[in-house]
Order: structure tokens, then C-alpha cells, then sequence
């Protein structure tokens, strides 16, 4: 996720936090409790992602070419078929103004304005519906005066769920035809989803909803915010279907203006759900709250749940799911 810049955060009535932020609480039996993912390779994924052979992701650089190929052969392993402008990749450039260049070197300033998504599609049983299209942002803070920033929840751990996401329906065919998008620059203002809705590869009357996933392998209150269903009610019913079969708490929230919500956060630009939104697009954005290891060096696997996230990923594979399912 993007860094935020904060407001003073207000105190929040109960009528407010209701609205804003319910909260399904009641816990579903065991027996209900919905796995769809191998949590071995959700860790080993992510623990790939956050390694030093990837140098922290910045965009441009060479740990985020490496980190591109290998997401090539895990979209290839997944049974998807190419989706960009070449091949997997829908390459696109950075001005200088998007450009963060790094204090390692003068030459990874030029490298730094290429930039690529790397772009899968799963086709549907019924092709002429609407697109289901999720994304995570593969790229993050690279290494800053000689500290690598790992960017393990943020945003590996979304990665990782994009891909076990797309595995699942590499082996169980959706009904909706599907993109996965891992999308690059992010961190340096939504990048790679603007150049992908703005590209003929998506146009905006042919998506039925978008799904972000941006930091979602931590939670040491055992929850997870879906933002959108402020902008798209209709959405709340299908995700509290989804609570019934899930181990971690749904929140809806961070989805409005703050004067609209006792001051809580408003995350609709702060990640790359934003442009959608932005183009008329229902979205969900499946996100922890910020913690204290977000944006640092401290952002590493070792911090991660590995319960609450492999929870997490069984939840919002089963969102996906029953998105595909249910939305026409």
C-alpha cells in the first residue's frame, strides 16, 4: 500500500463504527470453515518474494527483472494464458517525476523508468461475460542507503495470494473469464493499474468487478477489512456469505470520506483498486490496517501469521469464488 498521508483520526460514535465498520463477529463452526489453498507454498511463495534475490522489488531495478521472470513461470505453472501486450508483460514507462532513484547507483535512475504488469488470463466456461480481474502489486521499496526493504506483507503477501488464486482456478475452471495482474509502481502512484485501465487490454464496460489484495498476511486482532461496498452495497450480502465459511472476521470499511466516517482512514486511492474505482468499476480491497513494520526494513517473513494468512487466503480465494459465482 501506498504511504497515507494522515489526518488526525476522530473519535468514532457507535452509530459510525456500526456503518462504517461492521464487523460479522460471530465465528463459523469448524465443519464450515472453507480451505482451497496449499499453505506450504502460500509460504514458501512469499518467503521467495521477500528474499534478498529480489532486492527489495523496487520498480526498475534489476531485483524487480528477476522478480518478473520468476512471476512468469509461476503464471505459466498456473495453467494461465498470456494477457498483456507482450506475452505475459505489459511493459510501460516511468517519467522521471514517477521515477525513485536510487542513492546505490547513477545508471538505476535510466533502469528505473521501464516498468512491467505481469498479466495472466484463466478463460471462463461462459465467455461472454464480464471480466473478473484481480490484482496485487509485486513491486516495493527496493534498497535504501544500503538496507534491503523486504516488503513481506507489503505487498509479497498479495502476490502470494494471487497466485494461489490463480492455481485454484487453473484446476476448478470459473464461470466469468478471469485476469490476474501483478502490477508494478505502486509504490510510486498506482502505476501499473493506470496503464492498465487505461490500455485496450481492459476496457472498463467489460470488467464486473475488480479484487485487490495489498497487505493481508497480519492481523494480530484476526481480521481483514474489504473496502468498496460503500460505492457497491450490493457486494456487503455476497461478503457476508463468504463470513459463514471463513476463519478470519470480514470488516467493511475505510471506503469513504473521513468527514463521512468519524475520521477513519479513506483507503480508495491508496491503493491500486483506485483507477478502477476511478473508471466507474466495482471494487473490493481486501487489506489489513497499517502496522508497525509498514514501509521499513522490519517488513520481513518472520513477522508474518502464518495461520491468520493462510485464513486469509482460503477467504479470499472463497471471495473470488463466490464473486464468480453469484455477480452476472
Amino acid at each position: 500500500m501506498t504511504q497515507p498521508v494522515r489526518a488526525p483520526l476522530l473519535a468514532l460514535g457507535v452509530a459510525t463504527l456500526f456503518v462504517q465498520a461492521f464487523l460479522w463477529a460471530q465465528a463459523p463452526a469448524a465443519d464450515t470453515v472453507v480451505h482451497r489453498v496449499d499453505r506450504a507454498r502460500l509460504i514458501r511463495d512469499v518467503t521467495t518474494l521477500a528474499s534478498p534475490a529480489f532486492e527489495g522489488r523496487r520498480t526498475g531495478t534489476p531485483g524487480a527483472l528477476n522478480v518478473r521472470r520468476w512471476l512468469l513461470d509461476e503464471f505459466r505453472g498456473a495453467g494461465l494464458t498470456p494477457g498483456g501486450t507482450d506475452g505475459f508483460l505489459q511493459p510501460f514507462t516511468l517519467t522521471p517525476r514517477d521515477s525513485d532513484p536510487s542513492p546505490e547507483s547513477g545508471s538505476s535512475a535510466q533502469v528505473g523508468r521501464s516498468a512491467a504488469n505481469v498479466i495472466g488470463l484463466a478463460p471462463g466456461r461462459e465467455r461472454q461475460r464480464k471480466l473478473l480481474v484481480i490484482t496485487a502489486h509485486h513491486d516495493h521499496l527496493g534498497i535504501r542507503d544500503g538496507v534491503l526493504y523486504p516488503g513481506a506483507d507489503d505487498n509479497a503477501s498479495g502476490v502470494a495470494v494471487l497466485l494461489a488464486a490463480a492455481r485454484y482456478f487453473g484446476r476448478n475452471p470459473p464461470r466469468h473469464p478471469m485476469m490476474f495482474a501483478a502490477l508494478d509502481a505502486e509504490e510510486v502512484g498506482l502505476r501499473g493499474a493506470r496503464a492498465l485501465i487505461d490500455s485496450p487490454l481492459l476496457p472498463r464496460n467489460g470488467i464486473a468487478i475488480a479484487i485487490n489484495l495489498d497487505m493481508v498476511s497480519r492481523s494480530a486482532a484476526n481480521e481483514i477489512f474489504a473496502a468498496g461496498t460503500y460505492y457497491t452495497p450490493w457486494l456487503a450480502p455476497l461478503l457476508q456469505d463468504v463470513q459463514r465459511r471463513s476463519a478470519v472476521r470480514i470488516r467493511l470499511g475505510h471506503d469513504r470520506p473521513a468527514d463521512r466516517a468519524g475520521g477513519l482512514e479513506d483507503w480508495t486511492q491508496l491503493s491500486d483498486h483506485g483507477p478502477f474505482h476511478e473508471g466507474g468499476v466495482p471494487f473490493v480491497y481486501f487489506g489489513v490496517e497499517d502496522h508497525g513494520d509498514h514501509h521499513k526494513a522490519s517488513d520481513t517473513v518472520d513477522r508474518i501469521d502464518p495461520r491468520f494468512f493462510g485464513d486469509t487466503a482460503d477467504m479470499i480465494v472463497d471471495a473470488v469464488r463466490t464473486f464468480d459465482t453469484r455477480v452476472d
